[in-house]
């Protein structure tokens, strides 16, 4: 297992660097610059070019190229167009610990309710409960969360009063604190559960049917008819030996599925408020914010490859027969 750890981290080293001359290529390639316009104004010829010159823009593309990977590799992205006050270091640094706190909840709010929701659809398959839990699972899909947000915001903030609008618990935000939200702070848990419910929804509902389908396949194996033939209660039977196997399917989408989840949470961050990267995600590309267009890939590179990394280690645990030699 270490051997295989060590090999997949080494071959993370390429594939980043593919993905990082990748993104500088199709951020390039877009018609336009980073300093064409200013609002509604074209800016003079004289001040782009200066602009170019001062952030080496003017330079030939393989030069630039070859200087944002080796100031990646020593974890500087670089300053940001568009946000002259601000590095790109700064932007992440202030943005992504509160994205990850908002996706981290919104899947593991996804997990508790789908695995559970799609075990007890596939028990009982072809009954009440079960199409009662497919149709709130196809309801989870269907509703958007630019939907579902203003409907429970004006639910329970405005009608019942019992959770705040929006913003993300504003003491801990201005106390910069990290990645761990204060779990004992009753301001954070009101102001991040509407959002992590919104955006939680969708990915619980495709769990469940997920969970559903391969437990189904997994029920009628001949180990669990075995395991029922030797007189083991059928809780013990489901948990233990049918659920564990059926969640190899789960866990494989959960990798891709976390740094989606993270990144790409601008709508929610939106309605309710959050001072996430979602936003800086999206207006990179159309402010032609190269460094920050290339410092957020990175960043969701990185997420995935090693939530990748993860769900491949998870398969040992969920299915002994997998070994990594």
């Amino acid at each position: 297992m270490v051997q295989y750890i060590v090999r997949r981290l080494l071959w993370t080293i390429p594939v980043l660097l593919a993905i990082m001359t990748a993104t500088f290529i199709l951020a390039h390639a877009i018609p336009g610059g980073p300093f064409d316009f200013r609002g509604e104004k074209q800016l003079p010829e004289s001040i782009r070019k200066n602009l170019e010159r001062k952030y080496q823009l003017d330079k030939p593309v393989y030069v630039q190229l070859g200087k944002w990977i080796w100031d990646a590799l020593r974890l500087d992205l670089g300053p940001s167009y568009t946000t002259r006050a601000q590095t790109v270091n700064d932007i992440l640094k202030r943005t992504f610990p509160i994205s990850f706190q908002l996706g981290l909840l919104a899947l593991l709010l996804a997990l508790c309710i789908g695995i559970p929701m799609g075990t007890i659809a596939a028990v009982k398959q072809n009954t009440v409960v079960d199409y009662g839990a497919t149709f709130v699972a196809i309801l989870g899909v269907s509703i958007p969360n630019m939907v579902l947000g203003p409907l429970l915001i004006w639910i329970f903030a405005l009608k019942l009063g019992w959770f705040p609008a929006a913003r993300w618990g504003t003491d801990y935000t201005q106390l910069h604190l990290g990645f761990f939200p204060p779990i004992t702070s009753a301001k954070f848990w009101l102001h991040a559960i509407l959002p992590a419910f919104t955006l939680g929804t969708a990915y619980s509902a495709s769990i469940a049917r997920l969970t559903r389908a391969s437990l189904l396949q997994v029920i009628r194996e001949d180990y669990i008819r075995t395991a029922y033939a030797k007189g083991l209660h059928s809780r013990r039977v489901i948990i233990l030996h049918g659920l564990r196997n059926s969640l190899i399917p789960v866990a494989t989408v959960l990798g891709p599925m976390f740094a989606a989840v993270v990144t790409g949470s601008m709508v929610v961050e939106q309605i309710f408020g959050i001072p996430g990267m979602g936003k800086y995600f999206v207006t990179s590309v159309t402010n032609r914010d190269y460094p920050l267009v290339m410092g957020a890939t990175l960043m969701y590179s990185l997420l995935l490859v090693f939530a990748n990394l993860l769900v491949d280690i998870s398969y040992a645990w969920l299915d002994p027969r997998i070994r990594y030699d």
